[in-house]
This record gives C-alpha cells, sequence and structure tokens, in this order.
C-alpha cells in the first residue's frame, strides 16, 4: 500500500482486518519492521485518541516519532502561484518536500473549513502533501474522511458481532456545534463495503453527500430504523446541504436506553453526555466506545504496517 488516504487505498478489506485483530493478540510482532524508520505526525487540528492511538501503533512497530502541531510552528501557504505578503511563511511546495527528508511516512490531520464546501472537498491540505511530498501519506481525519476511525469500526464489528450479517444503523444526534461530515462519511462507506444490514437515520434536511451515500437506505423515523438494530453508531454532523449550519437540535434524537433497544452502541468519541447519549447508556455493559477507542491502535498499526512493507 503506497498511501492511507481513504478506504479505497486498502488493497484487501477483509484481510486486512483479520490481521489487524491477529496483531492485538501480538502487537509486538513486527516490531523490527519499522526499525531506523521515522513516522511525523502533522496536525493542523488537535487530537487525543488519533495522536496516541497513531503514536503507539508507529512504536509497536519500532518506528520513532515526530510530531509537529503546524499551526503552532508557521502557517502554510497551499495555493499555487500565490503572492506571500500576507500571514503564511512557506509554501507547501518546499514544506512538503523537506519534511520527506525526515520522514518515511507522513500523517496529517486537517478538519475542514465548515465554510467553503468546494474547498472543503478539494482536501486542499491532504492532496497537496500527496502531491508534494516523496514518501506515503496517512490520513489522521481529513476535511471529508476519517479512515481510520471507520477501520477501527470494522475491526469492532467484526470482532463482536454474533451474525454473518448484522444490522447496523448510523444515527444523527443532536449537537451545540457544527461538526464535520468526516466520521460519518467515513463510516457509511466502510459499511457499504463490509456483510452487514446497513440503515441511516437523521432528521430531514440532514442528509450526507449523495456522492457517498449511494443506494444506502435513508429512514428520518429514528425509533423504525433501530428497531432490531444489533449495532447503533451515533454521531453528529453539521448540515451538508446548507453547509456547515446547525438548523436541527431536536434533543428527540438523543440516544437512549430505550431506543436503543438490544444493540450495541457504538461512538468514535469524545461525546456529550446527555445530549449525544444518556449516561444509561453511555454507563451500560452495551456500550462498546472504549473497545472502539482500543482499535484505533490496531487500526493505525496495520495500515503503518501494509505501507512499510511496500516500502
Amino acid at each position: 500500500m503506497k498511501n492511507y488516504t481513504k478506504i479505497k487505498d486498502l488493497p484487501n478489506l477483509s484481510q486486512t482486518i483479520k490481521e489487524a485483530i491477529l496483531l492485538k493478540m501480538n502487537p509486538f510482532e513486527f516490531q523490527d519492521l519499522g526499525k531506523h524508520k521515522t513516522l511525523v505526525m502533522l496536525f493542523f487540528n488537535s487530537s487525543l485518541r488519533t495522536r496516541l492511538s497513531t503514536e503507539k501503533a508507529a512504536k509497536n512497530l519500532g518506528m520513532d516519532v515526530m510530531i509537529l502541531n503546524v499551526n503552532d510552528a508557521w502557517n502554510i501557504e497551499f495555493e499555487d502561484g500565490s503572492i506571500m505578503n500576507g500571514n503564511s511563511s512557506e509554501h507547501i511546495k518546499e514544506a512538503a518536500q523537506v519534511i520527506s527528508q525526515y520522514a518515511d511516512i507522513i500523517a496529517v490531520r486537517a478538519f475542514p473549513t465548515l465554510q467553503d464546501k468546494a474547498k472543503d472537498e478539494s482536501e486542499y491540505i491532504l492532496n497537496n502533501f500527496k502531491k508534494y511530498a516523496t514518501v506515503p501519506i496517512v490520513n489522521m481525519e481529513s476535511a471529508t474522511a476519517h479512515p481510520l476511525q471507520a477501520l477501527a469500526d470494522a475491526i469492532t464489528i467484526s470482532e463482536l458481532t454474533e451474525k454473518a450479517k448484522p444490522k447496523v444503523v448510523l444515527s444523527w444526534a443532536p449537537h451545540p456545534k457544527a461538526l464535520p461530515q468526516a466520521v460519518a462519511n467515513s463510516f457509511v462507506e466502510m459499511m457499504q463495503d463490509l456483510e452487514v444490514d446497513f440503515t441511516i437515520t437523521h432528521p430531514e434536511g440532514y442528509e450526507l453527500s449523495e456522492a457517498i451515500t449511494k443506494d444506502t437506505p435513508i429512514n428520518h423515523n429514528q425509533e423504525e430504523a433501530l428497531k432490531d438494530a444489533d449495532f447503533v453508531y451515533v454521531k453528529n454532523w453539521s448540515n451538508y446541504k446548507d453547509y456547515g449550519k446547525v438548523l436541527n437540535q431536536d434533543e428527540n434524537w438523543m440516544m437512549t436506553k430505550a431506543k436503543l433497544g438490544g444493540a450495541k452502541f457504538m461512538h468514535c468519541l469524545p461525546v456529550r453526555r446527555n445530549v449525544v447519549v444518556e449516561d444509561a447508556v453511555l454507563d451500560s455493559d452495551q456500550s462498546v466506545v472504549i473497545k472502539q477507542a482500543n482499535n484505533r491502535t490496531y487500526a493505525a498499526q496495520i495500515v503503518l504496517k501494509q505501507i512499510l512493507e511496500d516500502l
């Protein structure tokens, strides 16, 4: 594998999931694979799970890790032909090539503006690193995708399912802030590639991009969609059509024990208690959010392993 910027970069999803689960049993089995190799992690936005799990994954493989909070260091210019007489002090053309000399793999985390849909969907930060870097690029969450989280989600479902084809529901939830569609987008794309019965439920007007959802069933009746679910993934996203806006904060969409039924509860974290989901769900045995968070390490580790094997 040359890069991991989207789910489709995985050469074999089912095999990758199986190998990730095996890695959990012996995480240091390939600790010589990354010896004398360096992962540089660039954060344009803050991170907890992604930062710690990816660093741990790299170290499990024997890699050295360097971390840079980019916006605390300097502003990078991404526009070609720009006259750099403003706040930007270095162009991506030089920055990506220079960092490539220090790294064997570069991992990038950069959120959307949630103001300019076209600019966000161009993935201008991630794609400029792919364009100008001379080493592989890993997506640690971009404007429109979070493929590491989606892989961890797939690993979690594969480990915990008791059915050949479980019913999985992605349910929108209220949130006071405008959040990206990235996690939801990648979860949808991942479920489309798994052997699951998958449905999306959200209030009318909160449709994700049709380029993402394709022919996935969408039900605006949350309780109807949740019926007989095995896994319920709860996540907020801001409006896609009226881009980046919060037009609905309906408290009735919060996940409750009554709605959840016998399903397992999933969330990428962090989660706002008693806004997105009630305490009774998060504190119950049905919540698998901590298992999901643990699987972030092995999702990152199997991705790094596959890239290292192709260097």
